[in-house]
């Protein structure tokens, strides 16, 4: 059984198939430049694949943007959705009064219940 052991092999660690034959697909670079520490940032993709207009720096972990032509893109945000906060959801129910007299309204409350329970009795 010994004899027929493995040796010297890492499983999992090195591939037995050679490259012999494969064909890579085309490759493309582009470069993205940050506004923030203003490195450059050369990141490659697939030529049939389209290049994003923003890249994260991965110098400084900012957002870096597309160059063509050695000048940077213009990014259209003016699609993207804010994000809604519990107050922004709670303030589209109920307005500002009506607010305080509820929080007045539980200070109440909590503070009756308070006065009830003596501590020892």
């Amino acid at each position: 059984m010994a004899d027929r052991s493995l040796r010297g092999m890492r499983l999992g660690a090195q591939s037995m198939q050679s490259e012999e034959g494969v064909t890579f697909s085309p490759r493309v670079s582009h470069t993205y430049l940050c506004a923030h520490c203003g490195r450059e940032t050369v990141m490659v993709f697939s030529a049939e694949a389209e290049a994003p207009e923003e890249w994260e720096c991965k110098y400084c972990a900012h957002t870096a943007t597309l160059l063509v032509n050695s000048q940077p893109v213009t990014v259209d945000h003016s699609d993207e959705k804010v994000a809604r906060t519990h107050w922004d959801m709670l303030l589209e129910r109920r307005t500002r009064a009506e607010l305080e007299e509820l929080l007045e309204e539980r200070l109440n409350v909590l503070r009756a219940r308070r006065g009830q329970h003596k501590i020892g009795a």
